[in-house]
């Protein structure tokens, strides 16, 4: 009984080996008869090292000495092996450089004495102001001096800037002496405007520059102040060829730092008459250079030192106050003997505004009036020495070198009324 269940469960294992043998050997066929996906062989490589494989044993090879190398000719000189042998290139004649001038000194000039120089300008000055005098002239020969008439008078004083309280003055003393004088001839009438515009400009009124040196053996210092565009450094270098005219030996300090042009224009109106000239950096300290030029003054034993400052508006209060500082600094080495205010005669009574600024910052010693040969009206002398209570003591009458002129009331008022 038990060799038959045994002999049945051997069976059994039989059966099932069978089957599954056949199952496998199908899934076997069919995946041999699918395609196999197609693949890029990797490149080969070389066989890494595995941990624990030692390294292949070097090969001896055979090794050359430097003795055995064949090395090409080097030149002694440079070191260098020759290259191919080529043709030397033709030689190029060079001309010889042409020979550097030498720099040219700018040959010393000897200006005209000032004695007399209004007086020669005259007739410049009387083409440009000959409206003021010959339309005075003209109203006072009337036959009938009725009101309308000092009424025209009026007008053409205060058309040439002489100011209300000047031009009332001098409505009344005309007046009053062509009633006295009766008949009018032409002679007469002229001498009398004459005198009276003598009177009103002011013939005691003290006109000399303090250019002289001290008792103590320092220059006198001249400071030359104004705006802007009033022709402060031309009049500045124009008034040294005054100097230098009356013998005086003259120091300029072109204190103006903020222009580059104003002191290279300095330093030639200084060449040209032998005036020595110190300046400083640009954008430098004015009040430093001022200090240097009268410094240098008092080493040569100069006559005068002038000192170009700065042009300002005169509504600017810091560089009002920075004139001021000016000022102050060159009085270490001693007193200012003269302020010069330069003004330009065409501005008009806005000139007159900005020598009451002025004034007010540094004493005004004397007045500057350029320009005077254009548009201007010469009424401005008589109103800028009532406005400041200084005198007017140079003009210009032009652009050349030596239209400035000491100045000379009866000489101003001669080329008005004419001859």
């Amino acid at each position: 009984m038990d060799l038959v269940i045994l002999a049945v469960v051997i069976a059994a294992v039989i059966v099932v080996v069978a089957g599954t043998s056949l199952v496998v050997s199908r899934r076997r066929r069919k995946e041999v008869t699918a395609p196999p996906p197609t693949r890029q062989a990797p490149p080969p490589q070389a066989p890494e090292p595995q941990v624990g494989e030692e390294a292949a044993p070097t090969k001896d090879e055979p090794r050359r000495t430097i003795d055995s190398i064949d090395l090409p000719d080097t030149d002694v000189d440079t070191g260098l092996a020759p290259g191919p042998t080529a043709e030397a290139p033709p030689e190029v004649s060079i001309p010889p450089a042409p020979p550097v001038p030498e720099p040219t000194i700018p040959e010393v000039e000897v200006p005209e004495p000032t004695a007399g120089r209004l007086v020669r300008l005259r007739s410049r000055l009387a083409r440009s102001q000959s409206s003021l005098g010959q339309g005075l002239l003209s109203l006072l020969s009337r036959e009938h001096l009725d009101e309308d008439t000092w009424e025209e008078i009026e007008d053409t004083l205060l058309t040439a800037d002489v100011g209300v309280a000047p031009t009332q003055e001098l409505v009344e003393r005309l007046r009053t002496r062509v009633k006295v004088l009766g008949t009018r001839t032409p002679t007469e009438l002229r001498e009398l405007l004459r005198d009276e515009l003598v009177q009103l400009i002011g013939p005691d009124m003290d006109r000399s520059l303090s250019t002289t040196r001290s008792a103590e053996g320092r220059p006198a210092v001249v400071l030359v102040v104004g705006v802007n565009g009033t022709g402060k450094t031309t009049t500045t270098g124009k008034l040294a060829r005054v100097l230098v005219a009356d013998g005086r030996q003259v120091v300029l300090g072109a204190a103006d730092t903020f222009r580059a042009a104003a002191a290279d224009q300095l330093q030639t109106w200084g060449e040209r008459v032998g005036a020595q000239i110190v300046r400083g950096p640009e954008g430098g300290d004015p009040a430093s250079v001022a200090f240097d030029a009268v410094k240098e003054g008092i080493a040569l034993e100069a006559d005068t030192v002038l000192v170009d400052t700065a042009g300002r508006l005169h509504t600017k209060t810091g560089l009002m106050d920075e004139l001021g500082k000016v000022k102050r600094v060159v009085e270490k080495h001693g007193p200012v003997s003269e302020v010069l205010l330069v003004l330009d005669a065409t501005t008009g009574q806005n000139g007159l505004v900005q020598a009451r600024v002025f004034a007010e910052v540094v004493d005004i010693t004397g007045i500057v009036l350029t320009k005077l040969d254009g548009t201007a009206k010469g009424g401005i002398v008589v109103a800028v020495q009532r406005e400041l209570g200084v005198p007017v003591k140079l003009v210009g009458l032009g652009e050349g070198a030596d239209d400035l002129a000491p100045f000379e009331p009866e000489a101003f008022v001669d080329a008005l009324v004419g001859e």
